[in-house]
């Protein structure tokens, strides 16, 4: 078995795998009106929308913790050490198509491209979430924060940023497959293990290790501010019978 190194740390790993399930969980929770949601709140007296605000909730809380490790976190999560400049993302698209081309130590930069886009889309989503409002039963915690044509226009970029999430998880999925199976670079087992073949990377771009206790310290410190954000939230207004 060839030796293997680490390139991808164990937090920015749960990060990836945890975003994608909660992408899929607010996904299902969403489509309150679809005949399976029916079923299944009948046979397991499940409220989705709730869930659907906990699983927001939890999103907000990974993209802090993203944005942090991406300036605190080893080398391959940094966005300096990834983000790509003009010339050199232009130069890369130039032979995207090659079969041969060599494989990127961390994030080639259109995956570093994609990295930011998803998670631009995942964020507005989350914002626009925090205000919205189904004008029957739910509404995010900052609805009554502001007027209702401000809210109304949180709800519909919403809704219209969903479907262009969606567009972007595919083509996420889709450049996967691409790599696997034209230039034969498998990226998924490496966001397993976080591991990567050594003559794909040398001894001085390897990482030395996850950084799990400040990775924890991290995540306790965007726990404690996403329960802020939600706890500090306005209260709804009352109704008035008047």
């Amino acid at each position: 078995m060839s030796e293997k190194r680490l390139v991808w740390d164990l937090p920015l790993r749960a990060f990836h795998w945890l975003l994608f399930l909660s992408i899929v969980g607010l996904w299902v929770t969403g489509k309150s009106d679809a005949d399976y949601m029916d079923w299944l709140t009948k046979h397991f007296d499940i409220t989705w929308m709730e869930w659907h605000f906990r699983i927001g909730y939890f999103v907000i809380g990974l993209l802090l913790f993203r944005i942090i490790w991406g300036f605190i976190g080893p080398k391959h999560a940094r966005f300096v050490n990834f983000v790509p400049g003009p010339v050199k993302f232009f130069s890369y698209l130039g032979g995207v198509f090659k079969r041969d081309s060599k494989p990127a130590i961390g994030h080639n930069p259109m995956g570093a491209v994609m990295v930011l886009v998803l998670l631009a889309s995942v964020g507005l989503q989350a914002f626009t979430g925090l205000f919205t409002s189904d004008d029957i039963v739910w509404a995010g915690p900052y609805n009554s924060a502001v007027n209702s044509a401000l809210a109304d226009k949180m709800g519909a970029i919403h809704h219209e940023n969903y479907e262009i999430l969606l567009v972007l998880v595919g083509v996420h999925i889709a450049a996967i497959l691409y790599y696997a199976i034209w230039k034969r670079q498998r990226l998924v087992p490496a966001m397993v293990t976080g591991k990567k073949p050594a003559e794909e990377v040398p001894a001085s771009e390897a990482i030395p290790g996850s950084q799990l206790l400040k990775a924890l310290i991290v995540a306790l410190l965007c726990v404690g501010a996403v329960t802020v954000l939600v706890k500090k939230a306005p209260a709804p207004p009352v109704a008035s019978f008047d």
